[in-house]
């Protein structure tokens, strides 16, 4: 049961209406990035989640994240706040109205036409939200590292945020958000360190003689560091195919009556390599001859 308070986990305060950056702050309203994203990763993996520790975590934070949500719509609708009136009522002239709403040439005009200045739950780009921004996989192992890199990913977008204003009510409201991503980060990081043993991921151990193997698939200039060297790391300078062995083939056992079926497949669409016939490209450029 959710039971909403009308005041905001934080205050904003918006010193001026700007449409431009309302738009900018849909990124983080309606984005893969955005809050309502991670209330829904977090909200889905509490309802499912079997131990009572993380599911009270998660509950927690993924209520927190709607407060979240609810500061950035707001934080979007004070911004356009001089637009909606505008647009609504046409009380200014069409070039000045125009330039308004398109603001130096940011996206704003779409979601003011479309959407009447609000808070629409799209990007800034105006691609609507989607459930595929959740990457939910059932194992928290799994699940926690990547709540760890969806945390850290929108502290990276809100700090570019704060860097695209002057509006110190704004920057102020983005910088506690901000804030709370690292505090979310470091429950998760807390939560997946009290799983003992966490890695590798899932329950089967991975083949012991490929686990601390490094390839150099990509050959020049190669750096080695404590991601292939080091401790039980065996570096293999120049890996050949089959690494397991092998003849490096793809191969399949089949019946007798499949194998002539394919015999005859093969045959009608064998290629003829000593044919040159014209084509369609030769003919269009005055090469091949009709034959």
């Amino acid at each position: 049961m959710f039971i909403h308070n009308k005041r905001l986990q934080y205050t904003v305060r918006v010193s001026t209406p700007n449409p431009g950056l309302a738009n900018l702050m849909l990124e983080q309203f309606g984005g893969p990035q955005g809050e309502l994203a991670a209330a829904m990763r977090y909200f889905t993996q509490a309802v499912t989640e079997d131990d009572p520790g993380r599911k009270d975590l998660l509950f927690d934070i993924a209520t927190e994240e709607m407060s979240h949500l609810e500061v950035i719509g707001n934080i979007v609708a004070m911004l356009n706040k001089g637009a909606k009136g505008t647009l609504a009522e046409a009380v200014e002239g069409e070039a000045e109205l125009y330039r308004t709403i398109t603001n130096n040439g940011n996206d704003s005009h779409t979601t003011s036409l479309l959407f009447g200045a609000g808070s629409p739950l799209t990007n800034s780009a105006g691609v609507p939200w989607t459930a595929a921004y959740i990457d939910t996989i059932g194992d928290p192992t799994a699940d926690l590292r990547s709540n760890i890199a969806a945390e850290a990913r929108a502290k990276i977008l809100y700090e570019r945020l704060i860097n695209v204003t002057d509006d110190p009510g704004i920057k102020d409201a983005l910088g506690f958000l901000m804030t709370r991503e690292i505090a979310h980060q470091k429950s998760f990081e807390k939560a997946l360190h009290s799983i003992q043993p966490n890695f590798p991921q899932g329950k089967l151990p991975g083949k012991p003689e490929f686990t601390s193997v490094y390839f150099n698939m990509s050959q020049g200039d190669d750096m080695r560091g404590p991601w292939n060297e080091g401790g039980d790391w065996q570096y293999v300078e120049q890996p050949q195919p089959a690494v397991d062995g092998g003849d490096g083939t793809a191969s399949v056992n089949v019946s007798a009556a499949e194998e002539q079926a394919l015999a005859s497949f093969a045959t009608r669409i064998e290629s003829n390599p000593a044919a040159d016939p014209a084509t369609g490209a030769d003919l269009g450029s005055g090469q091949g001859k009709i034959v």
